[in-house]
């Protein structure tokens, strides 16, 4: 096989796989991202790590932003809502422990980015986004980088996705004050729940474990994310 054949077969695969081709000119700024804001920070799950290397989060954010697409910061998408800043998503990821068996929730779509890692760590992820423009957005993005494993509805989060349950483990990427019964209801036994929760002034990211004695719950790191939005 010829090395030009070998490269294009090569590139064909890693797009398949929802990951750019190696000529992408943004990959060192991805690995720029990842040693600076996220391993300094103590995150040291490799597949996480490598995950965020390889997704494209520039293509998650409309145009005009794309200059601070890997800057330190949470960035506007539309509709009031935000992408979520570089270290706080790696954190999150890292604590739902993946390994690539699990069926994964998540509530919140948005610009679909955290979707896109938890489905280069998962076999499936399920992704509810309220916002109807956001979720069609987060559709054409993730189809686009052939994220096959990631399916988008739109409604209320705050009821989960009965129809698939139960989960591996679940994330949301917006902060109720409270946390939604249906979210603990439809995680399995042993699975780990990441939220943000509080007033948009006092939010703390806490993890819940379900173990067969009750549920373990783990304040994380204080946070801001955008307030839950549920549905009428």
């Amino acid at each position: 096989m010829s090395f030009v054949l070998a490269m294009l077969l090569s590139n064909a695969a890693r797009l398949f796989a929802g990951a750019p081709p190696k000529t992408d000119p943004a990959a060192d700024r991805r690995n720029e991202m990842v040693r600076s804001q996220i391993e300094r920070r103590g995150v040291k799950d490799a597949r996480v790590l490598n995950a965020l290397r390889r997704i494209p989060r520039h293509l998650f954010v409309p145009e005009e932003m794309r200059s601070s697409s890997y800057d330190d910061e949470a960035l506007p998408i539309g509709a009031g809502q935000t992408i979520s800043q570089p270290y706080v998503v790696a954190a999150m990821t890292e604590r739902l422990r993946l390994t690539g068996e699990e069926r994964v929730l998540e509530i919140g779509t948005g610009s679909g980015y955290q979707a896109a890692v938890l489905a280069e760590l998962a076999a499936q992820v399920y992704s509810v986004e309220i916002i109807p423009e956001l979720a069609d957005r987060a559709r054409k993005t993730l189809s686009s980088l052939n994220y096959s494993n990631v399916h988008v509805r739109t409604g209320d989060g705050g009821k989960g996705w009965p129809e698939k349950a139960p989960f591996d483990a679940v994330i949301v990427t917006a902060a109720p004050e409270d946390v939604p019964p249906a979210l603990l209801e439809q995680l399995k036994m042993g699975g780990r729940l990441v939220i943000p929760v509080g007033p948009r002034e006092n939010q703390d990211l806490v993890c819940f474990h379900k173990t067969p004695d009750g549920v373990r719950k783990e304040i994380l790191f204080p946070v801001r994310f955008v307030p839950f939005v549920r549905g009428e």
